[in-house]
């Protein structure tokens, strides 16, 4: 259990910082990341589609929470019971400040216990490029079981065919793996969620070391058994 002097401000931080590749990217950004996509009508749109169709109350997981907005402070502020998780102690504390109403923990969505059907929606931004193909499936198959029969899933990604690239991204380095377009919808439906609508944007981040990136929404839900 966290002591607490881990605990402030709704977030749980995890004792063993294992200081994986995107924390260190996103410990650096900061606030920086979410000034850059704060324009991205896709996102936005995105989540409108969610939050239409959510339940009063909804209890949903947002996967890489970032600073908690726009994402965790949407939801929030419409009612629902939001649990933000990421692998940047920086994020997790900005989110903490930021979006006082949702949960915030420091954790690895790769390792983290989920229980079956213990979620109403899970949103899953951009959350995915740093891991490997296999980890990318494996953990989308366990959000989807984390879902509730009829629960829903937005999840957004950059739909390129690249597997361990390195490259730069907002002035630091980074290593991508990706799925063209059709391969990321054909992984998804694999993991058991029906895609209800798939969008595609063309986004420029807000920076001057980004240039235009296609993104892809898919939403999404599980189906009854």
């Amino acid at each position: 259990m966290p002591t607490p002097a881990a605990r402030r401000r709704g977030a749980v931080l995890a004792e063993d910082d294992r200081r994986v590749p995107a924390a260190v990217v996103f410990d650096v950004l900061g606030l920086d990341y979410e000034k850059a996509f704060a324009s991205s009508e896709g996102h936005r749109a995105s989540l409108q589609w969610l939050l239409e169709r959510l339940e009063p109350g909804s209890r949903v997981l947002d996967v890489g929470s970032g600073t908690g907005r726009p994402t965790a402070q949407a939801l929030a502020e419409a009612g629902h019971d939001v649990l933000g998780v990421d692998v940047s102690p920086v994020m997790v504390d900005l989110a903490s400040r930021q979006v006082p109403k949702a949960e915030f923990r420091l954790a690895d969505i790769r390792e983290l216990p989920l229980a079956e059907g213990s979620f109403d929606a899970v949103c899953v931004y951009f959350s995915l490029l740093q891991m490997s193909r296999a980890e990318q499936s494996a953990v989308v198959g366990r959000l989807a079981r984390a879902l509730r029969p009829g629960g829903l899933a937005v999840l957004a990604t950059v739909p390129l065919d690249v597997e361990g690239v390195d490259g730069v991204f907002m002035g630091q380095p980074v290593r991508v793996t990706s799925f063209a377009g059709a391969d990321f919808t054909r992984l998804v439906a694999a993991a058991g969620l029906t895609v209800l609508a798939e969008e595609h944007a063309l986004f420029s981040p807000a920076h001057p070391d980004a240039g235009p990136e296609p993104h892809l929404f898919l939403h999404c839900r599980r189906e009854a058994a």
